[in-house]
């Protein structure tokens, strides 16, 4: 066994946490995710609201990547980016992804899974207005997924953006760009717990009614 193998085998970490309990879980999903996202930001996690999103093509290939959760109320879970990048091709292909907050340092995740849908153009524009002028530039100038020759082909493209929106005091959506929303029927809180007897709680949706279900470690 080769020594970095040899110390992965040996790695350990003990759970200590609270216990988690169906009794005082929230009353709904959302209002739970609210509060463990408000626990990660008063234990000043870092970037909370990143998320591993997790697509698949029409073949099942199954693609994984970080994003970062913009917004999440009763409907779902929000995220922007390239219409025409391959997690967006995947997306639209299927109509469905999973998402997980690794909250490592509270021994915790949570994980969703469910349908999407591209979300109101008036949503986007209001997101999109909040970005810094360089975020926006940048998406302009990015074909997201896309083979490029160089990063110095990506800075030119940068560089004739900057040209093009030199004299706009705001910057427009680009067309091909756009906010995506998981609506959730399945969401697992999870909390790490001592000899791995971890605690999973699910809510799960049937229809227009939720359950809350308990799920071995």
């Amino acid at each position: 066994m080769s020594q970095a193998n040899a110390t992965l085998s040996s790695m350990r970490v003990s759970y200590d946490a609270e216990s988690l309990d169906a009794a005082t879980l929230a009353a709904t999903w959302h209002e739970q995710l609210r509060e463990w996202f408000e626990d990660a930001l008063r234990a000043e996690v870092h970037e909370p609201n990143a998320m591993v999103l997790a697509t698949a093509d029409l073949d099942g290939l199954p693609s994984s990547r970080t994003v970062l959760c913009k917004g999440f109320d009763e409907r779902g879970l929000v995220f922007f980016t390239n219409y025409t990048s391959a997690k967006s091709h995947d997306l639209a292909a299927t109509r469905k992804a999973a998402a997980t907050f690794p909250w490592v340092s509270l021994q915790r995740q949570v994980n969703v899974r469910g349908e999407v849908e591209k979300v109101s153009a008036e949503e986007t524009a209001e997101y999109w207005a909040a970005r810094p002028r360089g975020s926006q530039l940048g998406a302009w100038a990015s074909p997201q997924s896309r083979v490029v020759t160089s990063r110095d082909a990506l800075e030119s493209s940068l560089s004739g953006i900057e040209r093009r929106f030199a004299d706009a005091e705001r910057v427009p959506v680009p067309p091909h760009w756009g906010g995506w929303r998981i609506r959730p029927d399945h969401v697992e809180f999870w909390q790490g717990q001592q000899d791995r007897l971890h605690d999973r709680l699910r809510y799960r949706r049937t229809d227009d009614t939720w359950t809350v279900e308990r799920l071995a470690p």
